[in-house]
């Protein structure tokens, strides 16, 4: 363990703990910003900016996620809103209308369910990207490619999202703290993608093992 992680003796909260807690209090801004609705792609945007500045030593606390929020609300992040709720009720209508007993009703939900899951994922890994601060376009843009290109973390976002409404779902208050691993594992995803898009490719020889041995 490096010098700067290493804890003193009889210390509990270490560097990891303390961005624990960070992450709920986090989640708590995100929930309450959330509560208008259409806020809800600037909160969790906003969040994952807040939690990706921990790589910078910047500290991802409710203050400064509160004044990042403050610089944003444009009229993008409320469009961004709008068109999220305006999807959420489409699907709603569509599994709705299957449900009623329609010709062909279970295969037109199961193409719905899934017109519906790869919308949240590219919507999601959008929040996840740094150009959500600015352009929402450009976010939606390098999500959508990011998926063609990355589906195990599309995946991940996915579960992520799950694992988010479940424990919701089991428990109220979890509601307002959910949001801050979501917006963690949003992160993630998103860094581990740019991680491997600059990594050092490996020399053709190694990676078919034709390489001469000394």
């Amino acid at each position: 363990m490096s010098g700067g992680q290493a804890r003193e003796t009889g210390e509990i909260f270490g560097p990891r703990m303390t961005l624990f807690a960070d992450v709920l209090s986090v989640g708590v801004c995100t929930a309450l910003a959330s509560l208008p609705v259409v806020t809800l792609p600037a909160a969790l945007s906003t969040a994952c900016a807040v939690l990706r500045g921990t790589r910078e030593d910047r500290p991802a606390t409710a203050g400064r996620y509160l004044a990042v929020l403050r610089r944003r609300l444009r009229t993008g992040d409320i469009a961004a809103g709008v068109l999220t709720v305006a999807g959420v009720l489409l699907l709603w209508a569509d599994l709705a209308l299957a449900r009623v007993g329609l010709p062909g009703a279970p295969l037109f939900a199961v193409v719905a369910a899934a017109i519906g899951a790869c919308t949240a994922v590219v919507g999601l890994r959008a929040c996840g990207r740094p150009e959500s601060l600015t352009d929402w376009r450009a976010a939606v843009a390098g999500a959508a490619r990011d998926c063609a290109r990355d589906v195990g973390g599309s995946g991940l976002v996915l579960l992520a999202l799950a694992a988010a409404v479940l424990c919701a779902w089991m428990l109220l208050p979890l509601a307002f703290l959910a949001p801050g691993p979501l917006a963690l594992a949003l992160t993630a995803v998103d860094v581990r993608m740019g991680d491997r898009a600059h990594a050092p490719e490996e020399p053709t020889a190694v990676r078919s093992g034709g390489g001469r041995r000394p």
